[in-house]
């Protein structure tokens, strides 16, 4: 019976590989009759990156470091009852991911045309209706061997765009059983932030547009108005919730989670420096081919707007008892390592492997997708005349349709998460999360 079970998983994955294929086919024809009908240019594009050194620039981006006192911590557990970690909140999946070939035809809309994502899966209508979709990160970013203990987990944000007034901007976080790619579970946390020195917490008001769990910590972006630019959260203090109602932190008779079973309480932030122009990390990500490894950051900016984005990256640090923080100096002050600025506007995603940077770009009013740009680093200001130096220099795009569009990305994309162990790229845009190899990307924008 198990060699029965296990052949019927490899015949519904053949099934739906060849599923997302013909949805990919049918995908392209609709790109091709739109593409008809507008002047897409395929030669120019943003060029390649342009490298910020100067201190005026790179001193815009620099973060300071604050942590929640251990004592409050140790209130808010002595309170709330003994940590859990994230095997007992995979413990307790209740829900089940769909597969692509049970999603609707306008939830498979929002896959790309080119390249063709090779997993898709829709959140279920009953418990997103209401919710905003966001950032994604996974086991593959915790961990190089892609695991965590015993357990492959994709961690999924939203953030609360309905209901009451008090809920609205709520950030939770869907746990992934990815154990079984065949059968994805499910179950949600709510992100919190505590107060009154450990013995309450709030929820974080906040879209989750960013998000990376690097070693045992979770880093979230913030865009709640504050100078907090990144909320750090452990994934071995996440807490169970009491009661079930609908309020968030101390309640009569125990603690509360806006109704869900576990919440993550913070153990820090990062707050952005003094400075009006300093850009808010809206899209983050993992690289780990920089040597230490480094936290990949990108500011949102208009879709139809005439300035590019900035990108950068921190170093995380290697020092004792520092697992999964950003290196901060003695003064708790983070800098840059590297910063760049991109041409490409509507930026909502970025990643960065090796000598690329992958960054999306949400469709525009008249296009059904976005579009992901392969960029290089062009020369600093003082090498040459800081110019696009022939074919290297070039950004590069995945085209389709008879008119050869770059229009070929999700429509909505959010951030994008790599997960070197298995060499994809996962992500999501409304109610899908998809994922397809690297290499298919890189091949593609050739």
């Amino acid at each position: 019976m198990k060699h029965r079970g296990r052949h019927r998983r490899r015949r519904r994955g053949r099934a739906l590989r060849a599923f997302l294929s013909g949805t990919a086919l049918a995908l392209t024809a609709a790109a091709t009759m739109i593409s008809a009908s507008q002047a897409t240019v395929t030669d120019d594009g943003p060029g390649a990156l342009k490298p910020l050194t100067a201190t005026a620039d790179t001193g815009k981006l620099r973060l300071t470091e604050n942590l929640v006192p251990q004592a409050s911590l140790n209130r808010l557990a002595a309170g709330m009852g003994r940590p859990v970690g994230v095997s007992a909140v995979l413990d307790g999946a209740d829900r089940t991911l769909r597969d692509a070939i049970d999603c609707s035809p306008a939830e498979r809309r929002a896959l790309p045309v080119s390249p063709v994502a090779t997993r898709a899966y829709c959140w279920n209508t009953d418990d997103t209706e209401g919710w905003q979709p966001g950032a994604v990160t996974t086991s593959g970013d915790a961990d190089d061997d892609g695991a965590w203990g015993a357990n492959r987990v994709i961690l999924s944000g939203w953030s609360r765009s309905g209901g009451t007034a008090a809920d609205r901007g709520l950030a939770r976080v869907g746990f992934v059983n990815a154990g079984d790619l065949n059968h994805l579970s499910y179950t949600w946390a709510l992100l919190a932030v505590p107060v009154a020195d450990g013995r309450d917490y709030r929820g974080l008001v906040s879209h989750v547009s960013g998000m990376v769990w690097y070693q045992d910590k979770l880093l979230v972006t913030a865009d709640d108005g504050e100078r907090t630019a990144l909320y750090v959260y452990d994934m071995n203090r996440v807490q169970r919730a009491t009661v079930a109602s609908d309020a968030v932190g101390r309640v009569p008779g125990g603690w509360s989670a806006n109704g869900y079973r576990f919440v993550l309480p913070a153990i820090g932030s990062y707050e952005l420096s003094g400075d009006s122009e300093a850009p808010h990390p809206a899209t983050v990500s993992l690289d780990r081919s920089t040597a230490p490894d480094s936290l990949v950051a990108g500011e949102w900016t208009l879709d139809d707007g005439d300035r590019g984005a900035r990108l950068w990256r921190y170093p995380f640090s290697t020092a004792p008892g520092h697992a999964g923080l950003l290196a901060a100096g003695a003064t708790g002050r983070v800098g840059a390592s590297e910063a760049y600025e991109t041409k490409v506007t509507g930026v909502r995603g970025v990643l960065s492997y090796g000598s690329q940077w992958y960054v999306t770009r949400a469709a525009g009013p008249q296009d059904e997708h976005g579009t992901l740009w392969r960029q290089t680093a062009g020369r600093a200001h003082g090498e040459g005349d800081g110019k696009a130096d022939g074919k290297a220099d070039r950004a590069r795009a995945a085209t389709c349709g008879t008119a050869e569009t770059h229009s070929c990305w999700s429509a909505q994309p959010e951030s994008l998460s790599y997960w070197a162990e298995t060499g994809e790229v996962w992500t999501q845009s409304g109610r899908v999360l998809f994922a397809l190899p690297l290499a298919s990307i890189d091949t593609a924008s050739r």
